[in-house]
């Protein structure tokens, strides 16, 4: 885990999915502490003329946007840490994207560990587990 949901106004390529997942990844690693074989990403490309800020396009603003989603387990990041995290991709993704949008998000989701887990096993019931 995390589960990582990417928005981004950018054309689809090869090379640019790849820059989306090692941005995601490096930071997901380096500044939140989570494992790369348990972080999933899925990446969206949505047409700019169709990502509206204030009632006008993206095409026509000719700036770029992105909204980052991640669901992390609560408890196992500070808020100097997540704080850290938005910065710093929102600064990458301005560096890949070039004009980026203010009004891109990255959004932080904390859920409860008895709520949340992959393999059919929560994140609570790993920890009950692994402390047995």
């Amino acid at each position: 885990m995390p589960i990582i949901n990417v928005k981004i106004s950018a054309a689809k390529s090869p090379d640019m999915i790849r820059q989306i997942a090692d941005l995601v990844l490096d930071k997901t690693i380096g500044i939140l502490r989570k494992k790369r074989e348990l972080i999933s990403i899925a990446i969206d490309f949505v047409d700019p003329d169709c990502w509206i800020v204030g009632g006008v396009s993206l095409t026509e603003q000719r700036k770029h946007s992105v909204y980052v989603d991640i669901k992390v387990t609560d408890e196992t990041n500070t808020k100097d840490g997540k704080a850290a995290y938005i910065a710093q991709v929102f600064a990458g993704f301005g560096a890949l994207l070039g004009e980026l949008h203010e009004e891109s998000y990255i959004y932080i989701d904390d859920v409860r560990a008895a709520a949340y887990g992959y393999g059919g096993r929560t994140q609570e019931y790993r920890y009950q587990h692994a402390a047995a």
